[in-house]
């Protein structure tokens, strides 16, 4: 007869003991795991595993941390010293078991003193990389053909394409013919390549580069030239694979735009390097055009004190294309409706100019400058440069210059002599203001067009100089709100001081963007490609 284990229940009966051997195992599992052998080997080293991991996660955080830090110390102190203000207010204010009385209220700083409003972000960790190495420079090579280039647009959208053919006739071992500029925009500028350009300079600069001439030689003069629309926003081999062949065959090709017609990004190394020194070393203004700017900066300057440059893009032709007209008349707005439907290349013909500004994408009107700049904290007896032309509508800039009577623009700095040369010649006067932006001591702008996306990427690249880039979209819910009586002025100003405290220019690196036409152009922060870190 078989024997049967038996197990003794708590009342004494006896039941069989059918899993003796499993609770044998389980009795002996863990301290088996624990002793020398395989099971501890595996332990330790899943254990050193999750330790290197949490370490390699610790570091990049770390190295995130420290790179968001990089912001100027000036700013970052008083935009957390307001915050820490409005807090302990209401600390203060709110606490039930408080007795006020016996508080002073901490003062909301009502202007940001000097260093704070004009001290530009901190660059000393930045420098210029834009040298040409041994193997960039031109070879003895055989040209594959000459490129025509018709730029298109105003003078910041010529010269950034321009800037671009130069980078891209590199890529196709091609001849550039000094390009022609658009007379047919809004400002119907008669105005060439060498009126607003040193010619000589541009191709002497370039000489290591590309091979630059004035026009075609005699034995090229006769073909006629291959038109081609290059693709927008294309790579490097899209030129070095189908338009250099196209080239090869045809010999001379006219591109008929040249509007951003590289990518912003992933580009080789030497091919960024070029576009920047094509941009802020090549294409150099006229003596004509850098002397009268020297002297309107000058004028600037006179008392010592520094100067704001206010890209004020609240005019016509933009108020058109963009379909805003807050604070307009309706007489206004119509004209603006009707201008923009009878321009054929302006694709949007029906648009919700109020939508638009909840957006952040309208100009701002003169009004939202002038109390955007008091919020920030400049006084009224601030120097103000308009870099723009007439600004719209039957009021014009008197919203601003109520507030900031010191308004100046070339037309009231210049003498009529002086700017005689300059007369029915809009990119000539926008090369003038250019230049003022680019020395002025603080640069701000209105709408991200490409005035400002060329300013402000050259002061970038000359050290980042101080620029206020406005958050619009933030700005105008909270001017709505202050005009409701929702918030109070301090409150307002308190919060546009923070919103605005590290928009400044500083060195922030360029990403790439989900969508190729909506993120940031290689002209506006030429940093990485043109800017290194020491």
């Amino acid at each position: 007869m078989a024997r049967r284990r038996v197990i003794e229940s708590v009342d004494g009966n006896v039941l069989p003991m059918r899993n003796a051997v499993l609770f044998r195992r389980k009795g002996r599992f863990w301290p088996d795991i624990f002793r020398p052998g395989r099971y501890m080997c595996i332990l330790m080293f899943w254990g050193l595993m999750t330790l290197l991991f949490m370490m390699l996660l610790a570091k990049f955080a770390l190295l995130n941390t420290l790179h968001d830090l990089k912001l100027d110390q000036s700013e970052f102190i008083t935009a957390r010293s307001v915050e820490i203000s409005i807090r302990t207010n209401k600390l203060i204010t709110e606490g039930d078991n408080i007795i006020i009385s016996e508080f002073k209220k901490i003062p909301l700083p009502p202007k940001l003193t000097l260093p704070d409003i004009w001290t530009k972000p901190n660059a000393d960790l930045y420098y210029k990389c834009v040298q040409r190495s041994s193997k960039d420079i031109i070879s003895g090579d055989p040209t594959n053909g000459y490129i025509l280039v018709h730029s298109n647009g105003g003078l910041n959208q010529m010269k950034t394409g321009i800037s671009d053919m130069v980078a891209i006739a590199k890529v196709m071992n091609a001849t550039l013919v000094l390009p022609s500029l658009d007379h047919n925009s809004f400002w119907t500028d008669p105005s060439d390549f060498k009126d607003i350009f040193d010619w000589k300079h541009f191709v002497e600069y370039l000489e290591e580069d590309i091979s630059v001439v004035d026009h075609l030689p005699p034995a090229y003069a006769s073909i006629k030239p291959h038109q081609r629309a290059p693709v927008s926003y294309s790579k490097a081999s899209y030129y070095s694979n189908q338009m250099s062949s196209l080239l090869k065959k045809h010999k001379v090709i006219n591109f008929t735009h040249t509007d951003s017609r590289l990518a912003n990004n992933g580009l080789p190394n030497p091919i960024q390097r070029l576009r920047c020194r094509a941009m802020y070393e090549a294409l150099k203004f006229t003596d004509e055009i850098l002397e009268l700017a020297d002297k309107l900066i000058t004028r600037l300057r006179d008392d010592d004190k520094p100067f704001i440059a206010l890209h004020l893009r609240y005019e016509k032709d933009m108020l058109a294309f963009t379909g805003c007209s807050h604070n307009l008349s309706k007489a206004e707005d119509e004209e603006l409706r009707q201008l923009r439907r009878s321009v054929r290349h302006w694709k949007e013909k029906h648009i919700n100019g109020e939508e638009r500004r909840r957006q952040g994408v309208c100009p701002m009107t003169p009004r939202e400058v002038a109390v955007f700049l008091e919020a920030i904290g400049f006084p009224s007896d601030t120097k103000i440069y308009i870099v723009a032309g007439n600004i719209y509508g039957q009021d014009g800039v008197k919203a601003l210059q109520d507030k900031y009577p010191n308004i100046y623009t070339h037309s009231n700095l210049a003498t009529e002599d002086e700017l005689s040369p300059f007369n029915n010649r809009q990119n000539k006067l926008a090369a003038v203001d250019y230049t003022v932006a680019l020395e002025s001591d603080v640069f701000v702008f209105t709408y991200d067009g490409n005035m400002a996306k060329a300013v402000q990427g050259h002061r970038k690249y000359e050290g980042f100089r101080k620029t206020i880039i406005p958050d619009k979209k933030n700005f105008v819910k909270l001017i709505d709100r202050m005009d409701k009586g929702l918030i109070s002025w301090e409150e307002f100003s308190m919060k546009v001081k923070i919103l605005h405290a590290n928009r400044t220019g500083g060195a922030v690196l360029r990403k790439p963007g989900k969508v190729v036409k909506s993120e940031e152009s290689f002209y506006a922060n030429p940093y990485p490609g043109c800017i290194c870190e020491k």
